[in-house]
């Protein structure tokens, strides 16, 4: 039986403007001499799409899509409702694509290749892709705030957030990190784990000067790196395999 999928947006627009400055950082953008496009795929309250489209230095064209349209600010973009994977642009339509928490939620397998080949194919050659998505083995699941709950069998996962009434399907495909990058290379990219990059930024954003942020920077990066796999968001730059 086929169950609807849940959107999950994250509506505090405070949030999504801290994680825009994340992937600023983490893609190193920089204003250049040409008006760039940047394309977000699942664009939820739209946040991220509003800080890059009215950026102060950046020059962007910003498109966003979504399946549905949970907008809680709209200005400095253009907006596209879409059905599934598909996207309605051109072949390398874009210079900067970001896809953050979105590759969870399109389906199964077929789906996710599907999303992965969309995103290959309206990438400029020399464009760069930022994906986040969660770890499956993370302690506590991020939509359903249940432990362990991604660990389970694909088969147990609903029966298990039925037991603790968290909902009545489980909605979400959370990856390994060694099954994700299979099938980033499957799908023709070349990829940057940047976990750790973004631990720091994220402290560096959130928490300037504590203790936390401080240590964390301390810390060589070597050491952080061997951490990769049990690190709850798992985030990567990609680019294309040169052909």
């Amino acid at each position: 039986m086929t169950m609807e999928r849940q959107g999950h947006v994250v509506r505090d627009l405070d949030s999504r403007r801290h994680k825009a400055l994340k992937i600023e950082r983490l893609l190193g953008l920089r204003p250049a001499p040409r008006k760039r496009r940047l394309l977000e795929i699942g664009c939820g309250s739209g946040g991220i799409s509003h800080y890059f489209g009215t950026h102060d230095t950046l020059d962007l064209a910003v498109d966003a899509v979504d399946v549905t349209d949970s907008r809680g600010i709209s200005e400095g973009y253009r907006f596209h409702q879409v059905k599934g994977t598909q996207l309605p642009f051109d072949d390398q339509a874009f210079d900067i694509v970001i896809t953050n928490h979105v590759i969870e939620h399109v389906g199964d397998l077929p789906q996710q290749l599907d999303h992965l080949a969309e995103v290959h194919r309206v990438l400029r050659d020399d464009g760069v892709c930022y994906l986040a998505v969660p770890n499956r083995w993370m302690l506590v699941e991020p939509h359903y705030r249940l432990a362990f709950l991604s660990w389970l069998p694909h088969r147990l996962r609903t029966p298990w957030l039925k037991l603790w009434k968290r909902g009545s399907f489980y909605d979400c495909e959370p990856f390994s990190l060694r099954a994700l990058e299979r099938l980033l290379a499957e799908a023709g990219f070349h990829f940057e784990n940047v976990c750790v990059e973004a631990w720091r930024e994220t402290l560096r954003i959130e928490r300037p000067g504590s203790t936390m942020s401080r240590c964390i920077d301390a810390l060589p990066t070597t050491l952080l790196n061997m951490t990769r796999p049990a690190i709850p968001t798992l985030i990567y730059v990609l680019r294309k395999v040169a052909s």
